[in-house]
């Protein structure tokens, strides 16, 4: 991103033109980000809570005020367990500066617990990491020579905008475009082939295409031999996956999962751009395994146009400093791990007590420090995390530039700066580039950034070690070992890591043995896992509950950032629930009538869209709204529960069974 910049006012703001995946354009989401950064109801000075948890009413003090009481009632807590005290961090920034890197450092010499950072996409990571030995892919540029793209779990010109150029510069040279999404996304539309498959039957659908890869004889025998370890095992497996089994668990017809599976097991080179929606339930981790399989059994990766792309964050590893959050501050010792997904039951759990899975919990939970996210809008079953963060002996501080949800339930809202205002650095799991982030503007009224804050925080809890001395320039240059040096990549403001352009024509996969692993060490073979909630899986769930929920993004939103751009929410209108004509009729509800979605979690009322982008039996919840914004003060995740997946303990966002009713006509 560039910004031009008069007087200190952005006048312009555009993509880069010069960067290989960004190529000078932005999405309407980011294109708005200096009235972001302008916005009215900014955070402009530090706020104390006078009003009830949730009301967000406060008042103004002085940065000393605020850090010297947070900083008092953090160590108050420390002295008895500091394990009592919790980060909450997500995306809000991805910088390695502004994310984790001194508030890391301040968290390990605090002993405070860890989180585990799960909300998003740790499901496929870990199923790349049992795949592939690390979270890498082929190099998206490359998707423009491909003959067959399959866009999978993936509404590109929604959440994947730089990709979706290259997708139609391959359509255009006469590549075939395949969607596999249970919504008729605008992505869909535009692909030659779209398999509205059912929620949480993507391993089903994978497995019924190596059936037919087998039974064809479309395999690369060669590639398999050389560089897949445990096909054996799989292959039997496979085998037991006829198209007439899939098409019944993905609600599919059977010819067009044949027809599917020819066209990918006959057309070279192939990419499938796998993305991070279908994940999102319960077998999610073992369904990504599987789609990440495919292209070694049919040698895709020889070709540096085919194999497959999820994430390629794995590239940085070789490239990031390891000592960079300190990990030493621990000094030996390994606090509990708390999951972000479940942080509406754990708010709510006591000292000692049992949890489902048989582990102990540790202390309750006294201390709450949130930043780069939005928890009571984000998290799943909303309702409970709501009720955790309105404790009154819960102390909560959130580093924000609005008053969200979150923020609303804050002890103290500390003003953080924008992307425009602070350094950072930042890698990718897009693309292969490392990019460096420079302040182009002053930072608004007292606003400070991520690391500024927790700088002054570990000042006054007497943290006295050089490196909570390192200012924010000074983080940026440390994170990064190279492949560039830090002047070279202010000169340019962005690098390319040095990788093979086809990396895995030859194996040479990241895992010990240097081959793709279908059964791998601990795990096993994958395989189909059915949802927690489905009509197969659950019947007597869906006697009451009879129709599956998904919550995917709307399009002018990025998750919660951007909801209060009253531009963008314009676009958006109302929050809207999504569902086909029949079985809109079914239960009396037009197009534009408000409508109660409920199950045993709670409900949600919202606008009504009969629309042919829902297939039968499934309705789209799209999100994320803040609930302030909603009709009752709740959103969608008031529906959505804390089950975890199968691997890399995620959430199951579209692993829901709800049922609707008609609660008043079209206003």
């Amino acid at each position: 991103m560039r910004v031009t910049v008069q007087g200190d006012k952005v006048v312009k703001l555009y993509g880069d033109p010069d960067h290989p995946t960004t190529g000078g354009a932005l999405c309407t989401k980011v294109s708005r980000y200096a009235e972001r950064t302008e916005h009215a109801e900014r955070v402009l000075k530090p706020l104390k809570r006078v009003g009830p948890k949730g009301a967000g009413e406060f008042v103004e003090v002085s940065w000393d005020e605020a850090l010297d009481d947070i900083a008092a009632r953090l160590s108050e807590i420390a002295r008895r367990d500091p394990q009592a005290i919790v980060p909450y961090s997500y995306a809000g920034t991805m910088g390695m500066v502004q994310g984790e890197g001194m508030a890391a450092r301040f968290f390990n010499k605090l002993g405070a617990s860890r989180l585990d950072r799960t909300i998003c996409s740790s499901a496929g990571g870990d199923a790349l990491l049992a795949t592939y030995g690390g979270k890498v892919g082929m190099h998206v540029e490359h998707f423009a020579e491909s003959r067959l793209i399959v866009i999978w779990g993936s509404n590109s010109i929604t959440s994947n905008l730089h990709f979706w150029p290259i997708a139609l510069a391959a359509k255009r040279a006469g590549a075939t475009l395949v969607c596999i999404d249970p919504r008729r996304t605008e992505t869909a539309e535009k692909c030659h082939v779209h398999l509205a498959l059912t929620p949480g039957s993507d391993g089903a659908l994978a497995l019924a295409v190596m059936h037919e890869l087998i039974v064809n004889d479309w395999l690369d025998h060669d590639y398999i031999a050389r560089h897949v370890d445990g096909w054996d095992g799989l292959r039997e497996r496979a085998l037991q996956w006829a198209p007439e089994r899939a098409a019944v668990e993905c609600g599919l017809a059977v010819d067009q999962i044949r027809d599917f599976a020819r066209l990918y097991g006959t057309t070279k080179p192939a990419g499938i751009r796998l993305n991070y929606g279908m994940q999102r339930v319960r077998g999610g981790g073992n369904a990504a395994r599987l789609v990440a399989l495919l292209p070694c059994l049919t040698g895709a990766w020889r070709h540096r146009a085919g194999g497959m792309l999820l994430s390629a964050s794995g590239w940085l590893k070789d490239f990031r400093n390891p000592g960079f959050d300190h990990p030493g501050l621990l000094a030996g010792r390994d606090p509990r791990t708390v999951n972000m997904v479940t942080i509406g039951d754990d708010l709510q759990r006591q000292t000692g007590e049992t949890m489902p899975d048989g582990r102990v919990f540790g202390p309750r939970i006294e201390a709450l420090i949130v930043y780069n996210s939005n928890p009571v809008a984000v998290a799943p079953d909303s309702r409970r995390v709501a009720a955790g963060f309105r404790r009154e002996d819960l102390f909560t501080v959130v580093l924000e530039h609005f008053l969200t949800d979150t923020a609303d339930h804050a002890d103290y809202v500390l003003p953080a700066t924008t992307q425009l205002e602070h350094w950072d650095v930042h890698g990718s799991y897009g693309h292969t580039t490392i990019v460096i982030n420079e302040p182009a503007l002053t930072p608004r009224g007292q606003s400070r950034s991520n690391a500024a804050i927790f700088r002054a925080l570990a000042q006054r809890m007497g943290f006295t070690e050089p490196c909570f001395r390192d200012d924010d320039e000074t983080l940026a240059r440390q994170a990064f070992k190279g492949p560039v040096s830090f002047e070279e990549l202010r000169e340019v403001g962005w690098a390319r890591l040095p990788l093979p352009e086809a990396p895995f024509a030859d194996g040479g996969f990241p895992t010990p043995s240097g081959k793709a692993r279908c059964d791998a060490p601990g795990i096993g073979l994958p395989d189909h896992v059915p949802p927690y909630e489905s009509v197969r899986s659950a019947p007597e769930l869906a006697k009451r509950f009879p129709l599956a929920m998904i919550s995917p993004p709307a399009r002018n939103f990025l998750n919660s950032t951007f909801v209060n751009v009253k531009s963008l929410r314009a676009i958006e209108h109302e929050p809207i629930l999504e569902i086909a004509a029949d079985d809109a009729a079914a239960r009396g509800i037009a197009d534009g009538d408000i409508v109660r979605v409920f199950n045993d979690r709670g409900d949600y009322r919202c606008a009504a869209r009969v629309s042919a982008r829902a297939r039968p039996g499934v309705v789209h919840g799209l999100g994320v709204w803040w609930r302030k914004y909603g009709l009752d003060g709740t959103n969608v995740n008031e529906l959505t529960h804390q089950k975890l997946t199968d691997l890399g303990r995620a959430p199951s966002f579209y692993d829901c069974l709800v049922e609707v009713e008609r609660a008043q006509a079209a206003a």
